[in-house]
Parts: structure tokens; C-alpha cells; sequence
């Protein structure tokens, strides 16, 4: 049972700073939160000598978790206009029609 335990909690400590490092938000919490509950339970299970690896992957755990946590409230997203992307896309379509209106000179 131990064994299963230590399997399944650096499974989900490693998907836990995955996610954590990717842009996905508050989805993150999920592979924390199943990290955080097998960490809890391989402490529980483990013998005095052996809560070196539970502590240890409980702390990555929780440092993730604060991380998300902190990125979730403290970085905002905001959407800013690109004037110059803009500004050359507007300028593409006068240079395209005015290709167009050269070429249909040329073919009259």
C-alpha cells in the first residue's frame, strides 16, 4: 500500500509543478490538491524513519500551490490595441488595391 502511495504522490507532485508552470489557472489546483492528499496519506502510513520523501514532496506540493495562488491573483490579464499592427494592416489593404486597380489598368 505504501509502495502504491509513494507511486501516486510524485506522480501528482510532478504533474503539480507542471501545471503550476503552465498557463492554465485555477486548473492547476487540481493535480495539487490530489498531490497534496496522497503526500498526506504516504505521511500517515509511513513509519518515524521514512517521512523524509512525504514531507519533502509535500513541500513541493504546497510550494506550487502558493505559487498558482499567487499568480491567479497578483498577475492581471489585460488585452492592449497593437496600433502599428494596425496601422500595417490598414496600410496592406491600400497597397493591395491599389495592385488590383494597377493590374486592371494594365489589362485594358
Amino acid at each position: 500500500m505504501r509502495k502504491l502511495l509513494v507511486v501516486l504522490a510524485i506522480i501528482f507532485t510532478i504533474l503539480s509543478i507542471i501545471f503550476s508552470a503552465l498557463p492554465l489557472d485555477t486548473i492547476a489546483f487540481l493535480p495539487i490538491g490530489l498531490g497534496l492528499l496522497f503526500c498526506l496519506l504516504l505521511l500517515k502510513k509511513s513509519e518515524p524513519n521514512q517521512k523524509k520523501l512525504p514531507n519533502f514532496l509535500l513541500f513541493l506540493c504546497a510550494l506550487s500551490s502558493v505559487f498558482v495562488l499567487g499568480k491567479t491573483l497578483l498577475i492581471k490579464d489585460e488585452i492592449v490595441k497593437d496600433v502599428k499592427f494596425e496601422k500595417e494592416k490598414i496600410e496592406t489593404k491600400k497597397e493591395a488595391k491599389k495592385e488590383l486597380e494597377d493590374l486592371e489598368k494594365d489589362l485594358e
